[in-house]
């Protein structure tokens, strides 16, 4: 009698799944540093989630590079402009984010939590593309909330003062490395700055 093995079809497709993921060689580590106030952190963000896989977020301050947040009227076409060419919607929120700290400090929370991207997305969106002033308890809570923070450790975090000197170090640290602006992305020991930079970006991963 003949015996033969019937494989089916759904643990052939898992197999298959797992010698491509052997062969492929494994990405080289990207963390991508963003001040969640800064309107470049929404431009890049939301390409940064599409493009890659398996990135470590972190809340690094802008003002530690020497850099403003409040943007000029001449700053503010030239973001209007970049938007527009990446598809992006752009909305001015009534009050400027700059000296908002709460947002940073949750979203130092997120990343402890590994949920910074759902944060970071959530919140940006409010603000940058639904004009939501950052600081309001509600803006933040909603952004929690998409990523699984409840909001009473959302209040605590955001009321935290200890979360800012982190935040301030990551800054410095960046600016001592080279950093000139957020966010900026390390692939292994390079770094880029700017969200313009995503293509060389992705180039660096599969080199590395």
């Amino acid at each position: 009698m003949l015996y033969v093995d019937v494989i089916s079809l759904d643990s052939y497709r898992r197999a298959r799944a797992r010698d491509r993921q052997h062969a492929r060689p494994a990405a080289a580590p990207l963390t991508f540093y963003f001040d969640l106030r800064s309107v470049y952190t929404y431009l890049a963000a939301e390409r940064v989630d599409r493009m890659f896989a398996g990135v470590r977020w972190l809340p690094a301050s802008a003002k530690a590079l020497g850099r403003g947040i409040v943007l000029g009227d001449d700053e503010r076409r030239v973001v209007r402009t970049r938007a527009t060419l990446l598809g992006l919607p752009l909305v001015w929120p009534g009050e400027p984010p700059a000296l908002e700290l709460g947002a940073m400090r949750v979203a130092a929370l997120a990343a402890e939590r590994g949920v910074a991207a759902q944060f970071v997305l959530a919140a940006s969106r409010l603000v940058f593309c639904g004009g939501y002033a950052i600081a309001d308890p509600e803006t933040l809570a909603e952004a929690a909330a998409t990523a699984g923070i409840d909001w009473r450790d959302m209040l605590r975090a955001a009321g935290d003062v200890s979360r800012d000197g982190p935040i301030e170090e990551a800054g410095r640290l960046l600016l001592a490395a080279g950093a000139d602006r957020l966010p900026a992305m390390r692939v292994g020991a390079r770094l880029f700055c700017g969200e313009d930079r995503l293509s060389e970006v992705a180039a660096a991963r599969v080199s590395a």
